[in-house]
């Protein structure tokens, strides 16, 4: 008989608080994740390079190099899901970080439960099975010279390679896999964490932002993910 053992979740846990870093990696630990931390942002994206975390936790205030650039450095080479620690007077900070690639964020103080929530949440999403095995044809998505390929978590447009980051593509293919159908801001939170609670609506307006950015002509003018006013967003239906 065979034993198969699981693989723990690496999370790289990035805060140059002592008392931060000791409580939430003895309570990460205690969920059954490996965690490896780092006091500052140059080796933060050391380590996120070197050891390939599954989630990354990273605060805002860093020595040496800010959480908001350790972000982008880390954008630059991966899509691992990134969870930005930030305080509650840094709201043009919060929308920074999620406008430069990361994926979540959670305000300071916040609860342990809270915490634990949005990580579960995000390594959740990401070891999901998406679609079921079949015709290749059926994972693919094309729309006006947009290519989503849902099996390789790839995106071309007019034939260029177009990066997005984790939740950016989980948005883009929920949307893409249902033209036309509404989705309600609160919809699409549930839809991409499993569930609205201590999410701002908010962030999925950054991200779809991001997303127009990236594939748009026109940000301004859309066509591809275009708003329902009052309500929310749909993707144009092909």
């Amino acid at each position: 008989m065979t034993t198969t053992i699981a693989t723990k979740k690496k999370i790289l846990l990035v805060d140059d608080e002592a008392a931060i870093v000791h409580s939430l990696r003895y309570n990460l630990e205690k969920n059954g994740y490996a965690v490896s931390t780092a006091g500052d942002g140059r080796t933060a994206v050391k380590l996120a390079q070197s050891e390939r975390p599954d989630l990354v936790v990273l605060d805002i205030m860093l020595p040496l190099l800010d959480g908001i650039e350790a972000c982008k450095e880390i954008r630059k080479t991966s899509s691992v899901p990134i969870i930005m620690l930030t305080a509650k007077d840094q709201e043009f900070d919060k929308v920074l970080a999620l406008e430069l690639g990361a994926d979540d964020y959670v305000t300071k103080p916040f609860s342990i439960r809270e915490f634990r929530s949005r990580v579960r949440a995000l390594l959740r999403r990401a070891r999901a099975p998406r679609h079921e095995p079949g015709d290749h044809a059926d994972q693919m998505i094309s729309a006006d010279g947009l290519v989503i390929d849902l099996s390789r978590r790839a995106v071309e447009l007019e034939g260029r390679s177009v990066q997005l980051t984790y939740v950016e593509f989980e948005l883009l293919s929920t949307l893409a896999s249902h033209p036309g159908r509404i989705y309600s801001r609160r919809m699409l939170l549930e839809t991409l964490w499993g569930s609205a609670d201590f999410r701002d609506p908010r962030t999925i307006d950054v991200h779809i932002r991001h997303l127009r950015e990236k594939l748009e002509g026109e940000p301004r003018n859309p066509e591809f993910i275009l708003t329902v006013r009052s309500v929310g967003y749909r993707f144009r239906e092909r």
